[in-house]
């Protein structure tokens, strides 16, 4: 398998003179913008808000609650406060592509994450016994999620619209971005990164990668040619080297 590189801080730092949204998460915001009401779910709430394309869709485990305990919700708005037009898909149906298609084809890009949990915890009891509930799921009614959803939203998304690109995070993404010992099979699994067929892995607190990365797409620059934010892991081709602005 072809090695996953982390993305090196030096080279961010030289960025990060040039162009504000890396030294402050406001500094792009679009002053004054008309937040939506919510984000829209549905094609209707686009019609509504005037759209007809979102910039970014965000898909998520969780139930859609504008509230920054919802990690979704928070992202969202962060982005909507820099002028960029966001839709959420919410535990959408991952039996088929068709629910990913909901909102059409993001301009930018797909949001995949689990939720503000980990799905295999979420789901399981450290005994692997099935949980009976689920505390971020409307009613607290459980199988509302796949287990390893990222890797599944991700594949999914990617049928609904091939070429689009996809970003994945979130906790699950996070702690599984290279090789790791599996508590749920009992094996050493993979990264996630070539099993989701994402194009870049954000993780930890990501806030600020995901605005400099959005303002990057938006901007026409290519998501294989971004190899240079902190935070970031993605996949790379056997004998790939790191950009002399890294050394």
């Amino acid at each position: 398998m072809a090695p996953i590189m982390p993305s090196h801080p030096d080279s961010e730092t030289a960025r990060a003179v040039a162009d504000p949204v890396a030294t402050s998460l406001f500094a792009g915001a679009v002053l004054g913008c008309r937040a939506a009401p919510f984000l829209p779910m549905s094609r209707a709430e686009m019609d509504a808000l005037g759209w007809d394309e979102c910039d970014v869709i965000l898909v998520t485990g969780d139930a859609y609650i504008d509230h920054p305990s919802f990690g979704m919700a928070l992202v969202g708005r962060l982005l909507e406060a820099h002028g960029f037009r966001v839709g959420i898909l919410s535990q959408p149906d991952w039996h088929s592509a068709e629910p990913f298609r909901a909102l059409g084809r993001p301009r930018l890009y797909f949001g995949i994450t689990a939720g503000n949990m980990d799905s295999l915890v979420n789901r399981y009891t450290s005994d692997r016994k099935i949980r009976s509930d689920d505390a971020y799921t409307p009613g607290a009614e459980a199988g509302k999620r796949p287990d390893r959803a990222v890797t599944v939203y991700a594949q999914r998304a990617r049928e609904a619209y091939p070429g689009t690109p996809i970003v994945i995070g979130s906790i699950e993404a996070s702690l599984r971005r290279i090789a790791h010992y599996d508590y749920w099979s009992d094996k050493v699994r993979r990264s996630v990164l070539p099993d989701s067929k994402a194009d870049i892995l954000l993780f930890g607190n990501a806030e600020r990668a995901l605005v400099a990365l959005t303002h990057r797409l938006a901007a026409g620059e290519p998501i294989e040619s971004i190899r240079d934010l902190r935070g970031t892991a993605f996949m790379v081709k056997p004998g790939w080297r790191p950009a002399d602005e890294w050394h």
